[in-house]
């Protein structure tokens, strides 16, 4: 039984190493998707500023639009101004020139306004870029960094699965039966228990007959309180003869 059970051992082993391994390897996607939303923010808060710059000189592109058809207006109104003979409609026209006029002030006012908003803004854009161009590089050599450990994992895992084909191979098929179903919910799945019948793995008393019987027959069962494989340590450290 011993010989089994150092086989069924050997092939915990690789089992947590392949857990550790793994729990290794799953801390690479976290800290790359984390970065590739702090890169994310970033680049959305440079976009963000970028969009204030449009939309102060889509404004300014409205208003001088307006400015210039206004112009045309005032300028026709004008020649037709100096048409007019009655008294009562030269001074309804005038009115409405000089009316255009002044909303022509009003808004040459406004475009210079926007133009010294448009010019600090894209000053704010300019500093956000290169922010983003230094933080990018930063953060895309950290990304590479990671996937270059995570494929390390990766081929490390790999090369233990190997591995592991071949310990469990060595293992007696009823006993790796056993051991593959209590390790999908217990790891380690199997566990010594320790004089004077103490089992490792949850730390909790198993029945006295039961370490009696394990001793003396060297046998595995499972543990009442925790469900893993358990054995009599002194199986494992006394050789059978």
């Amino acid at each position: 039984m011993r010989e089994k059970l150092l086989a069924l051992a050997s092939l915990q082993a690789v089992d947590l190493e392949i857990v550790a391994l793994k729990k290794n390897g799953d801390a690479y996607p976290r800290d790359i998707a984390e970065i590739e939303k702090k890169l994310n923010a970033q680049r959305s808060a440079v976009e963000a500023e970028r969009q204030k710059l449009d939309d102060l000189e889509r404004q300014r592109s409205g208003l001088e639009l307006t400015m210039a058809e206004d112009k045309d207006k005032v300028k026709k109104w004008e020649q037709r101004l100096a048409e007019q003979r009655s008294t009562r409609e030269y001074a309804a026209l005038a009115r409405e020139i000089d009316i255009a006029k002044k909303g022509q002030m009003t808004m040459s006012e406004e475009v210079n306004e926007l133009n010294r908003q448009a010019a600090v803004q894209r000053e704010v854009v300019k500093q956000k870029d290169a922010e983003l161009v230094t933080k990018s590089a930063d953060l895309v050599e950290k990304v590479a960094g990671l996937r270059t450990k995570l494929d390390e994992v990766l081929k490390q895992i790999s090369a233990v699965d190997a591995r592991r084909a071949d310990a469990a191979r060595e293992v007696e098929a009823s006993l790796l039966k056993r051991y593959d179903v209590v390790r999908k919910k217990r790891v380690p799945a199997l566990v010594a228990v320790i004089a004077p019948g103490k089992c490792s793995g949850c730390s909790m008393n198993i029945p006295a007959q039961m370490f009696n019987t394990m001793t003396s027959s060297r046998a595995v069962e499972m543990c009442p309180s925790c469900s893993r494989m358990i054995y009599a340590e002194t199986v494992m450290t006394v050789e059978t003869k």
